[in-house]
């Protein structure tokens, strides 16, 4: 199969520090659940118990199969120490072959 063929997501979460996000990144690419991650500082508004909280926190995007989301989703909860960690995958749409095909090729066992 191409990677033209193929279904890759990106898959989103943060964390509230970046030693954390950085161990999780590590560890879910050490598992071939994602080929690549990126980490780095965001600001989040957001209602949690009634009330508008603004927090720094530390993003993690993470380049995958589609087929792979689910497992890498339930790798992230089981690890994260939020009660409730975002855990959104979004679908790729286009991107560069060669980028895609390594994509496909790290995460492949």
């Amino acid at each position: 199969m191409t990677a033209s063929e193929q279904r890759f997501v990106v898959v989103t979460t943060t964390h509230e520090s970046e030693e954390q996000a950085r161990a999780l990144a590590s560890a879910v690419v050490r598992e071939r659940l994602a080929a690549c991650a990126q980490v780095y500082p965001v600001r989040s508004v957001y209602w949690w118990e009634g009330e508008v909280q603004d927090a720094e926190e530390w993003r993690i995007d993470l380049k995958t199969r589609a087929e792979l989301a689910d497992r890498l989703g339930a790798f992230v909860a089981e690890r994260h120490s939020y009660r409730t960690p975002e855990v959104i995958a979004v679908p790729v749409v286009a991107g560069s072959p060669g980028y895609l095909d390594w994509v496909a090729g790290e995460t492949a066992r």
